[in-house]
């Protein structure tokens, strides 16, 4: 079987900064308590009028990753999209990339995993590359949050979290053995679906139905719900054991991790995990406290931020991992 390697990276955010101060004008809310419980100092917002969609952000984001891999957007055998935010409810983001970037008639496939969604990419992407049907895939991470979220103090809970953004990695066959994706690692618990959910709009319940029923209740839900307690608790538990479930499989240890990238749900679980592990500041990269929680797209943000600023070399040992909606999980281990 072939290996697969990350040729290049790219990230776009939108340039409107809203601080934790901005959300406090128009919820109740202020920036100690929201950094007290998610480490957030400010996040992206789309602007209207910018031009930015979920579609719009993964294209830019992939341009840079297609132009770092040295390779022409022709060369791009397989798009995979993954956000839980986009453009129209069908087709998907997939196919809006593969016409943006004027390729001609490559496949493009969604991945609706949420904030695990980009692992859940990469490793079909993998997968792809080591049977030998495509050489070079693109795989993109993006989220418009914003322009789903309950900007009022009954959802500030939730609504101060997210931010939008998109991540992208161009995936090739790499010709060193051993170097490039060792192994990726995927799981689902479907028994705590709604405990990170949106319902509705969905087909099965549309938005006149619930307008109809929610003219101005409180219980709205088509607004995204959070046990946020809950999920925590099963987060740190699962990054845990899906880190250490993909050292084991390659035979590594905790003290082998020259850099832990994670999901950027909440710093607090981060740096819970960073301390579990007893790994040092320079081995775990976040930048939640600038962008928010950016779901599918948190993970090749700060990969791609990390790679920039020189912070992941050539031979390290890279890990990514996932916790999020679904409940889904997953972790990929790199050898750069």
């Amino acid at each position: 079987m072939y290996q697969s390697k990350i040729a290049g990276l790219g990230s776009y955010v939108p340039e409107n900064v809203v601080t934790n101060d901005d959300l406090a004008k128009i919820m109740d809310t202020n920036d100690e308590w929201i950094q007290e419980r998610t480490g957030i100092k400010e996040r992206r917002h789309i602007k209207k009028g910018d031009g930015n969609t979920t579609a719009v952000m993964g294209v830019k984001a992939a341009k840079i990753a297609i132009e770092r891999a040295n390779i022409s957007k022709d060369d791009i055998d397989l798009i995979v999209f993954a956000t839980l935010s986009p453009d129209y409810y069908f087709p998907g983001g997939g196919v809006q990339v593969q016409e943006m970037l004027d390729i001609d008639t490559c496949p493009a496939l969604d991945v609706r995993n949420q904030c695990s969604g980009f692992i859940y990419g990469l490793s079909v992407a993998d997968q792809f590359i080591k049977t030998g049907m495509y050489e070079n895939v693109l795989v993109i991470g993006s989220e418009n949050h914003s322009g789903g979220l309950d900007f009022s103090t009954r959802g500030r809970g939730v609504s101060v979290i997210f931010g939008d953004g998109a991540g992208a990695a161009v995936l090739t066959r790499s010709d060193h053995n051993g170097q490039g994706i060792l192994s990726t690692h995927l799981h689902s618990e479907g028994k705590h679906a709604l405990e990170l959910s949106l319902k509705g709009p969905s087909t099965l319940h549309w938005v006149p139905e619930i307008i109809a029923e929610n003219p101005q209740g409180d219980d709205i839900p088509y607004y995204p719900y959070m046990n946020g307690q809950f999920v925590f608790k099963n987060a740190v538990v699962r990054f845990s054991e899906v880190i250490m479930e993909g050292l084991e499989a390659n035979g590594l240890e905790v003290k082998d991790i020259d850099m832990l990238i994670p999901h950027q749900a909440n710093l607090r679980i981060s740096q819970f995990i960073q301390q579990k592990f007893k790994l040092s500041d320079d081995q775990v990269y976040n930048n939640i406290q600038k962008y928010g929680n950016t779901t599918a797209a948190s993970i090749p943000i700060a990969l791609t931020e990390a790679w920039e600023n020189g912070k992941i070399k050539e031979g390290d040992t890279v890990v990514l991992a996932a916790f999020g909606s679904g409940f889904t999980w997953g972790s990929a281990i790199i050898n750069w």
